[in-house]
């Protein structure tokens, strides 16, 4: 007797069976969070280790309240768009097909964002190098070009053989551990007074635009935090998670309701336990850079990349601490590749079947082309460092790029919870308000620095 073939279970799609009642307990919370967690991992990565610190080595601690801000306001946009995707079962890309506007096939915001996360790609290929550059200083008898070509390798067989169970436990790993290795960098660095002084770190908090980093800060700002990748992603994980099926399909009654408003707090647990754990790692990054590297004069660039930011580790912690900056550099860039991957491949995969290519209903299918984008989503990133563009200004450009994709993001968001929320999920109005603070400063920045661009 033949054995019945295995059904892929549709995690974009409701079941009865899936419907549940959500946690109350903040422990029994605490355990259902996750998506968060994978967002963290790829937040901290080029855009920490190298974005933030090249920051901090050019302008001293004088940008320290960009970090702070970017950390902590974009949150209130990637919370609207979760609490939309659980009430309304909608990925990011559906919901953000929904906006006015020109169309062709799908919305122009759609469109937009595949074209940014081509343009981020540019990041990738910068992870690629630096995973490469550690590897090669550890094993120097395989070349640097060979280590990509064995990570590009490996990355392929992890990405095309897991689930979301597999990103998330290998995402929660990575960011424990490299977090708390670089706070404890931080720690120390507050007793060295040549590196640092709270006189300094005043100066942080002067409000002041560093006019020789601007570039940089605005690339920071796009990338540190939830940039605009992370807040496409974001819905993705929450539906593979199953907060929208365990909520289960909208019908106004009273147990729906509160089904949805218990799910959207476990949401809101995940977005703060991830904005806690981030936001250490970017301020420690910074602390780092503007400390350590602004004081030596060095800055992260070209083949020394990774030498450099290595100092930041020796000189705090000593000589011995080198083994451990490569091993932390190798989970946190290796580990944004590998998330930002993931998330990416499924987000293209859904513009497919918005596109109308395949219907929705077909998850066999739409693992196909998952499948697809992530083997074109890492050749893409690895030519571009065979081309030999150098990793600091490739993270430099995939920061720009999200940075002016957060204000189409901030106005789609502000029509979604306008136009489309379910009244029954409404927030309250501090959190509305808190959205319209979020949004403002978001495009007030973005249009400020579109104006310098166009300046010269």
């Amino acid at each position: 007797m033949q054995p019945s073939p295995t059904v892929i279970k549709d995690p974009y799609a409701y079941h009865t069976e899936d419907v549940a009642e959500p946690p109350t307990d903040f422990l029994a919370i605490l355990k259902r969070i996750g998506p968060g967690m994978i967002l963290a991992a790829s937040i901290v990565g080029s855009g920490e280790l190298i974005a933030t610190t090249s920051l901090g080595a050019e302008v001293g601690y004088v940008a320290l309240w960009i970090i702070i801000i970017s950390c902590f306001l974009k949150p209130a946009i990637q919370s609207e768009m979760g609490r939309f995707t659980i009430a309304t079962g909608k990925t990011g890309l559906a919901s953000f097909n929904m906006v006015p506007g020109p169309r062709l096939g799908v919305s122009w915001v759609v469109w937009m964002w595949a074209i940014m996360v081509l343009v981020t790609m540019f990041q990738i290929g910068a992870m690629f190098a630096g995973v490469a550059q550690v590897l090669n200083t550890l094993m120097p008898q395989l070349a640097v070009e060979l280590w990509v070509l064995l990570l590009l390798a490996g990355t392929l067989w992890l990405l095309l053989g897991g689930g979301y169970e597999r990103i998330e436990h290998l995402a929660t790993l990575k960011v424990g551990l490299f977090t708390m290795l670089t706070l404890l960098c931080a720690l120390v660095l507050t007793s060295k007074p040549q590196y640092f002084s709270w006189a300094q770190l005043a100066e942080g908090f002067g409000f002041k635009l560093p006019g020789g980093g601007l570039t940089t800060a605005v690339a920071v700002f796009g990338i540190t935090g939830v940039g605009a990748a992370e807040l496409f992603m974001y819905p993705y994980w929450c539906v593979e998670k199953g907060y929208a099926r365990y909520t289960g399909p909208l019908d106004g009654s009273a147990d729906w309701k509160r089904r949805a408003h218990g799910w959207i707090r476990v949401m809101n647990v995940d977005i703060i336990a991830s904005m806690v754990i981030y936001t250490i790692a970017t301020l420690a990054f910074y602390l780092l850079g503007a400390g350590v590297l602004h004081t030596q004069g060095l800055l992260p660039k070209g083949n020394e990349m990774i030498a450099v930011l290595s100092k930041m580790y020796t000189e705090t912690l000593g000589p011995w601490a080198l083994w451990l900056f490569y091993a932390g550099a190798i989970a946190t860039l290796y580990g944004t590749i590998f998330a930002a991957t993931a998330a990416n491949s499924r987000v293209y995969a859904d513009m497919i079947s918005l596109l109308g290519i395949y219907d929705r209903g077909d998850y066999a299918t739409r693992v196909q082309w998952r499948k697809r984008f992530v083997i074109g989503l890492l050749l893409i990133p690895v030519g571009l460092y065979f081309l030999k563009v150098d990793p600091s200004k490739m993270v430099k450009i995939g920061g720009v790029a999200q940075a002016l994709m957060l204000p189409v993001i901030a106005m789609g968001t502000l029509y979604l919870r306008h136009r489309h929320m379910p009244k029954e999920v409404y927030p309250k109005p501090w959190v509305t308000a808190s959205l319209w603070v979020a949004s403002l400063f978001t495009i007030f920045m973005m249009g400020y620095y579109t104006i310098l661009l166009i300046r010269g």
